[in-house]
């Protein structure tokens, strides 16, 4: 059986640059990150002693777009890394096998390009709007462009500009660990003596998306008071470095009387599963996805990781982390306890049993779709599929004059 190499393409509107990469997913593995590379075809008797330039750009939008008025602008792009790539000033630059493949297949007039993330730069994520809000998405979000210019710092045309939006994202670590996150609290009451233990457990500390989260309920009532009903939340904590806001929101619920009322001198222990998937929460303001390009392959937001001896506070962009919440109905005048387990929601990594389980449901679906989708072709010399990034468009052609 021949293996296809899916590669992605987007053309300028006059159709005379070419952009081909061949994947819109890099990984930040948090000593190094993936670099960003694919190929450019530019057809010669246009440029007519001009130059292509490339731009790896991020757009950090943090408000709404309707709301931007007397000239307050709630987004900030920042170009992260330039360069020429026709003529290529780099003559010494190492292709990828990717690129030395399509280089072979498309031509003389094929030029590779490489594009590195800086250091510390943040993953790719997406604040989800209401339904009826059509405007640009609040989040951090990453573009690939070229165009044709005279000069690096000359106005960009439209018509002889490419842009193809890409992700930035982090895999969980090979190895999730041995340890089990827990929290133990207790509560007293006014005028009654004794209290009431909360303990929770859960049963790794890092999940995969789709994964149930275990969360082992311990309740001693040593009070006189009862305990009517057992909440449970998965909570995701979203934290908004540039305007220093914080929010949080509820991705997964649970209310329960099951084992209640734990009364005066009682104890209770209980398993809770519970399931966060960005699928339950569609249309929820401000849930927190991965950036997605198609809603099919959309995840809750991952957790944010950073390198060995460093702290989340110091990541930049939108930190994201999740914790499983566990509240405890005391009555009326008991009111409530609770307490607070965080633990890390990923996506696993390539290679990994895990992945392939994930992808493979995914890779079925898309079988069928690219059988059936016009402008999806295939190579057989070199088993290569391109896949164009521009959205697919029906014409409806007027017949009438």
């Amino acid at each position: 059986m021949v293996v296809s190499v899916k590669v992605f393409k987007k053309a300028t509107p006059n159709g005379k640059v070419t952009f081909y990469l061949g994947r819109r997913d890099f990984i930040d593995h948090l000593d190094y990150c993936d670099p960003v590379d694919g190929v450019i075809v530019v057809e010669p008797d246009y440029l007519k002693n001009r130059k292509v330039f490339g731009q790896l750009a991020t757009t950090y939008r943090y408000g709404r777009e309707e709301d931007e008025v007397m000239g307050v602008k709630f987004s900030k792009e920042l170009i992260l890394s330039r360069d020429q790539i026709v003529p290529m000033t780099n003559n010494n630059m190492e292709m990828t096998p990717m690129q030395e493949k399509l280089v072979r297949k498309l031509g003389s007039h094929a030029h590779p390009f490489t594009f590195h993330f800086p250091p510390n730069s943040p993953s790719s994520v997406t604040l989800q709007q209401e339904g009826d809000d059509n405007g640009k998405p609040l989040g951090v979000e990453y573009t690939i462009r070229a165009y044709v210019a005279d000069s690096e710092d000359d106005r960009q045309h439209k018509r002889s500009m490419v842009s193809l939006v890409i992700k930035k994202l982090q895999y969980a670590p090979l190895n999730r660990g041995q340890r089990l996150p827990s929290s133990l609290v207790s509560k007293g009451f006014t005028f009654s003596n004794g209290k009431i233990s909360l303990e929770v457990t859960l049963d790794r500390e890092i999940y995969y998306h789709g994964e149930k989260v275990a969360a082992t309920v311990q309740v001693s009532n040593n009070s006189k008071k009862s305990v009517k009903s057992i909440k449970c939340f998965i909570v995701q904590h979203t934290e908004i470095t540039m305007v220093n806001a914080q929010f949080s929101k509820h991705v997964a619920q649970l209310e329960t009387k099951e084992g209640c009322p734990i009364t005066p001198g009682a104890n209770l222990t209980k398993t809770f599963y519970l399931i966060p998937l960005a699928a339950n929460n569609k249309d929820r303001h401000g849930i927190a996805l991965d950036g997605h390009l198609k809603d099919e392959d959309v995840n809750l937001a991952s957790s944010t990781m950073v390198q060995e001896g460093k702290n989340t506070g110091d990541a930049c962009g939108i930190v994201i982390s999740y914790s499983v919440r566990i509240k405890l109905n005391c009555g009326t005048l008991g009111g409530e306890m609770q307490t607070d387990v965080p633990f890390k929601l990923l996506q696993p990594a390539p290679g990994t049993i895990e992945k392939k389980r994930s992808n493979a449901m995914k890779k079925m679906k898309s079988i069928e779709q690219h059988r059936n989708v016009k402008g999806y072709y295939q190579d057989d010399d070199d088993n290569i599929v391109f896949e164009d990034f521009a959205k697919m468009r029906m014409n409806n052609v007027n017949m009438a004059d």
